[in-house]
């Protein structure tokens, strides 16, 4: 599966540097009060090895994309190559931003904890299955986990909805990363589309 072989390739490119990435700037109003934060987002730590990808955290009430170097989760069994960086992209939002990013204005709102498991036979291609049900992620953590994943070419699959599932049997479902999610993720709905898959045909009756 092309998917598949485009996070193996990540995986396989790990980074010992991260140099020549601009910093920008976003002002935003906060509330109405004058202060204002600078969303400028700082260089990846360099020495850190990992694979080159774009975060989503919070400032300004707005989701911001932040280059990072993301570390391959450690210790885990070799599995599916699109399971561990959608993992290690979830754990690279739940670590508290560094003193940089803080001092920029960003924050993160996904809790810690998640972990991310094999799609279930039957599942629509390209379904991501998480440790607790999407709906019940807080609306901004979940938008953050939406348009990270949607921004990663090695787990999605191009263009279009982030197919997410629960621990449990119930149905995927399917959330767009629109620029009204990113502008106000607060306002993500909590249920996204029930995906069904797509019928295999039957093969014809040969003759």
């Amino acid at each position: 599966m092309k998917r598949t072989r485009r996070a193996g390739a990540v995986l396989l490119v790990l980074l010992t540097s991260a140099c020549g990435i601009r910093a920008t700037t976003v002002p935003v109003d906060v509330g109405a009060a004058p202060s204002r934060v600078s969303c400028d987002t700082p260089q990846p730590q360099s020495g850190v090895q990992g694979f080159r990808a774009t975060v989503e955290l919070v400032c300004g009430s707005q989701l911001v994309g932040v280059e990072r170097v993301v570390p391959v989760p450690e210790q885990k069994p070799v599995r599916d190559p699109v399971v561990l960086v959608a993992e290690a992209l979830l754990e690279a939002l739940e670590r508290e931003p560094s003193a940089q990013e803080r001092d920029a204005g960003f924050t993160t709102g996904v809790p810690g904890g998640l972990t991310v498991a094999p799609a279930r036979a039957g599942d629509p291609a390209g379904t991501i299955r998480i440790s607790r049900k999407p709906e019940d992620l807080p609306p901004v953590a979940l938008s953050q986990v939406v348009c990270t994943l949607a921004g990663s070419e090695a787990v999605s699959a191009g263009p279009g909805p982030v197919v997410l599932g629960g621990p449990d049997t119930d149905p995927p479902r399917a959330w767009e990363c629109t620029e009204a999610v990113r502008s106000r993720p607060e306002s993500v709905p909590t249920l996204g589309e029930l995906v069904r898959p797509t019928p295999t045909p039957a093969p014809s009756a040969s003759r």
